[in-house]
């Protein structure tokens, strides 16, 4: 509960938020932490603030371009069994710890206007999922969910359409519920595309 009071009191004032994940093993001389700087630069500059997972690769990529161009730039610290420190680029007064990972994805939905998600592991594919359920069944409202990297996402969703919805586990209209792009540009005008139809509100 506690962990709940404090995220609601750190984070109930930072405005409209893109929320970017992907993995935390990534150095910053690879070409997909350089692309989610540069996402997070484009939608900062657009008056978007940036949440990570607060740790490291495509996390401090995000917060770093967050801090480039003076956007609001939050972490959602998990605490780990090999000590995730909060990364160097979030703004001290939008660092919040958590020791629960579904506290920790209440914040994520909650606070965020969109989802960018660049290559990551098990975690990354919690967060799209849980997000792509949430909307699926209508229990959050819709918002941009991004996969960036044909390469990366493409033969999972290869299988997505002919297993999933092949066997009719998902519906037909269950694939539109997220967008599949290539390069920088593309994650920010997805995110720009939806807003346009909308005003831009949080998630409650």
């Amino acid at each position: 509960m506690g962990e709940f009071v404090q995220g609601y009191e750190r984070l109930s004032r930072i405005g409209p938020c893109v929320s970017i994940f992907g993995s935390a093993r990534l150095p910053e001389e690879h070409a997909w932490y350089q692309m989610a700087q540069e996402i997070a630069e484009g939608l900062g500059a657009k008056g978007y603030g940036i949440i990570s997972g607060g740790g490291p690769g495509i996390m401090e990529a995000a917060n770093r371009g967050a801090k480039a161009v003076g956007a609001p730039s939050v972490g959602l610290n998990i605490e780990l069994p090999h000590e995730q420190k909060p990364n160097d680029f979030i703004d001290l007064d939008k660092s919040v710890d958590f020791d629960y990972f579904f506290v920790r994805k209440v914040m994520f939905v909650k606070y965020s206007q969109g989802f960018v998600v660049m290559p990551g592991g098990f975690g990354t594919l919690d967060e799209v999922f849980e997000a792509i359920t949430l909307i699926q069944t209508k229990k959050i409202g819709r918002f941009p969910v991004v996969l960036v990297g044909r390469a990366y996402w493409g033969g999972l969703l290869d299988w997505i359409e002919t297993t999933l919805k092949g066997h009719g586990l998902i519906s037909p209209e269950d694939t539109k519920l997220f967008k599949l792009v290539d390069t920088a540009d593309e994650a920010i005008q997805a995110i720009d595309d939806f807003y346009s139809r909308y005003i831009l509100k949080p998630n409650f």
